[in-house]
């Protein structure tokens, strides 16, 4: 009896954090959609911004820089990620070196996002002259989301099945060819996942990014052909839409529907991206 009495509370304790947790989140995101989506018009999304009192409030070149610094940070990131995850899972020797690898990544991953801009603003932009720009933040970011991309593609690894490895090995298949082509495809998805986390880090990141890619960087791609308005942009500032969102809020001359407005495309936007690493994801689980 006296047992049942206490799954009862218990049971009522959980349900009731639970319930907290959704009213909370449910109570974020309704006070800001419901504040910001009416004055979300397609020309906020279209137009460029002024910072005149009477120019135009656009988010279309925030909504640009944003994809540059997440596309060249994944570009730059993923990679490192995964292959060092496959070789401390596949290759290294577990012993002290392979501890003091995961120890330096996990110390990483708590590490606040404000010294990491102060490294890259004291490496990227002064020594390495890059000044303040999207590379530089992109860069940056890179080492922000390396310690999530290894670990949770490194847990994604030692949770396939070691039967599928042995059996591979047995028939003769090398290494390489086993671990390329049947341990990562099937840890595929966790990997994904790791990517969905950066993701979310690099578009909700502000501070790292305030000594490193400026806030002044408003204006549209240009340039004289493609190419150079591609490329020729992430050497250039790049105000993001987390950065936007935070100056708008704070300069005191924007009108109070245009941060409220950006959050909302903010929201909007890391939705959108979640949903795509997600239909992925169960592709490659299919």
């Amino acid at each position: 009896m006296r047992n049942k009495k206490k799954d009862m509370v218990l049971g009522a304790f959980i349900w009731i954090s639970a319930a907290i947790t959704v009213v909370v989140l449910v109570g974020i995101l309704g006070y800001i959609l419901y504040n910001g989506l009416p004055h979300m018009t397609w020309s906020f999304l279209t137009t460029t911004y002024s910072a005149s009192k009477n120019g135009s409030k656009g988010i279309l070149p925030m909504i640009i820089n944003t994809l540059y610094v997440i596309i060249v940070s994944l570009v730059l990131a993923v990679p490192i990620g995964i292959g060092s995850a496959i070789y401390l899972t596949q290759y290294a020797k577990q012993g002290r070196l392979v501890s003091i690898i995961r120890f330096a990544t996990e110390v990483l991953s708590g590490i606040p996002s404000i010294l990491f801009g102060l490294f890259g603003y004291a490496v990227f932009v002064v020594l390495f002259q890059l000044k303040l720009s999207i590379i530089s933040g992109s860069l940056t970011m890179m080492i922000c989301i390396l310690p999530t991309i290894i670990r949770t593609t490194e847990e994604a690894l030692l949770a396939v099945p070691g039967a599928y490895k042995e059996g591979a090995l047995a028939i003769g298949a090398g290494k390489l060819r086993v671990t390329m082509g049947m341990i990562l495809p099937c840890a595929m998805s966790g990997v994904l996942t790791g990517i969905i986390l950066a993701i979310g880090r690099i578009v909700g990141e502000t501070a790292a990014l305030l000594f490193t890619v400026g806030v002044s960087g408003n204006a549209m791609p240009k340039g004289k052909n493609i190419f150079d308005a591609l490329f020729g942009h992430i050497l250039e500032q790049g105000n993001t839409l987390a950065l936007h969102l935070y100056n708008s809020a704070m300069n005191g001359k924007d009108p109070v529907s245009v941060p409220f407005a950006t959050a909302s495309a903010l929201l909007i936007m890391v939705f959108f991206l979640n949903r795509l690493a997600g239909i992925l994801s169960r592709r490659f689980k299919k």
